[in-house]
């Protein structure tokens, strides 16, 4: 069994994340005692002073262990911090922190997943870039990908360049979010390529549209909203956006958790035919997660009735219809501890479509 396994990806928010909690997950079935260290991270949040980086604290949920930023997430670079190294390089000890971290985690596990950041050249500026770091950790490294063919390639070409150049074995290679229709395509002609680069296909994964829901809450960041109602129901998610002046029936048979955006002249008239449909429909409950009212809020004793007896967060922006509607479409969703439900899916999809018997073993 390897005893470090690096998970890299070709850019941001391709799987990184997902692969890292697929194969923790996977290990931990197996009864493995598997550690868990995000070398260098760029976002962090600070704990009783300390910095430590967002995917370190949700595995550290994941795995029951004592978050220790030293072990598990021992560089931070965060805004600022590529200036002050450029400026002191010997200051920092980046590469010792990097592997005192390792050292003291083979201490205590039979296995250790290190999580990547960014692209494989992110670090590059303080010598911590993805290909130096698995390097330095002597760890064998899942390439993620995102579903293509010639970009595909090409990405993982230019990708893979920097491991070669520090002559870092590669694990084998995954290809995330694929249309279910393109799989088999995808995998015969990319699966052609990475044969005649004598590369893995360790597996094929569909695209999952669950996983890209937003919160509540990240939709009142994205629209630099202020939350007017229900403050404590911002985890709901989001699935779909619809205006006030469209509601449709198909808009309301296809989700649960829609979020309304509508002039606040509009909203009266929005959720009364909400409501109608509804009955129509014989849904149960409210078919919306949110409601985001642009423009200057005034909310009559209807609309409140309504939001009150469905527990609906309101967020106000000053944005218009639109202007709400294409930042709320640009969201960069990533799984956190706030959404459970992707922590689960995730692990399924790698369960279901990845490899792991090849990555584990040597």
């Amino acid at each position: 069994m390897r005893k470090h396994i690096y998970v890299a990806a070709t850019s941001q928010h391709v799987g990184k994340t997902t692969t890292t909690l697929g194969l923790v997950a996977g290990l931990l079935s197996r009864g493995k005692n598997v550690g868990y260290c995000k070398p260098v991270g760029q976002q962090f949040l600070d704990i009783n002073n300390l910095r430590v980086d967002k995917d370190a604290l949700l595995f550290s949920d994941l795995i029951k262990f004592d978050l220790d930023p030293a072990l598990h997430s021992p560089v931070i670079l965060g805004k600022g911090a590529t200036q002050l190294f450029l400026d002191n390089p010997s200051k920092y000890k980046l590469n010792d922190r990097i592997i005192h971290a390792a050292s003291q985690l083979d201490e205590l596990h039979d296995i250790v997943i290190f999580e990547g950041t960014g692209h494989p050249g992110v670090g590059s500026v303080a010598n911590v870039s993805n290909a130096r770091v698995a390097k330095l950790l002597n760890a064998g490294v899942v390439m993620v990908v995102e579903g293509g063919i010639g970009n595909t390639i090409d990405k993982l070409n230019m990708s893979l360049s920097l491991f070669r150049e520090e002559n870092v074995p590669i694990i084998g290679v995954i290809i995330n979010k694929i249309r279910p229709d393109k799989i088999e395509k995808i995998g015969h002609y990319v699966g052609l390529w990475l044969k005649e680069n004598k590369l893995p296909l360790l597996g094929l994964i569909p695209y999952e549209q669950s996983l890209a829901y937003p919160l509540m809450k990240r939709v009142c960041s994205a629209i630099k909203g202020r939350v007017l109602y229900g403050g404590e129901f911002l985890a709901n998610k989001v699935e779909d956006v619809i205006a006030g002046s469209l509601v449709e029936y198909k808009e309301l048979k296809k989700s649960e958790d829609l979020c309304l955006i509508v002039s606040s002249r509009s909203l009266h008239n929005a959720l009364s035919k909400i409501s109608r449909m509804s009955n129509t429909l014989g849904l149960k409950n409210s078919p919306l997660s949110g409601i985001v009212i642009t423009g200057e809020p005034d909310l009559d004793e209807y609309a409140l009735k309504y939001i009150e007896t469905h527990n609906i967060p309101v967020i106000n922006t000053f944005l218009d219809t639109y202007g709400a509607v294409i930042k709320i479409s640009r969201i960069e969703v990533k799984i956190n501890r706030s959404t459970p439900w992707k922590i689960s899916r995730a692990i399924e999809l790698i369960k279901e479509h990845v490899d792991l018997d090849r990555i584990i073993d040597e």
